[in-house]
């Protein structure tokens, strides 16, 4: 299994609208890149940093695909639709990486 990790750091002064992300960005995403072999999408909002800090983000979407194959797909027909709407909801930079699954 592959996942693809978007992560939306908390930086002082940036901006997130989380229920635009929510209710219109994932809706986006799930609608563009299931058809593409997407299996799941997990939404993380940040609480802390393992103590009593500020996270160091503010959100982790994972979405998870069969192989490398489906994922790179999916982000090579939608990846730039996708990442045009990110302004609508955040000016944070995200920090994106591609993972493979080891242990389930």
């Amino acid at each position: 299994m592959f996942v693809i990790s978007v992560l939306y750091p908390l930086t002082p002064g940036t901006t997130f609208d989380m229920d635009y992300y929510l209710n219109s960005h994932l809706p986006l995403v799930n609608r563009l890149f299931e058809p593409k072999g997407q299996r799941d999408a997990r939404v993380f909002k940040g609480f802390s940093d393992g103590g009593e800090g500020t996270p160091t983000f503010r959100v982790i979407v994972e979405l998870f695909f069969d192989d490398m194959e489906s994922l790179m797909g999916a982000l090579s027909a939608h990846g730039a639709e996708t990442q045009a709407d990110i302004p609508n909801f955040t000016d944070s930079i995200p920090v994106v990486q591609i993972n493979e699954m080891l242990v389930f």
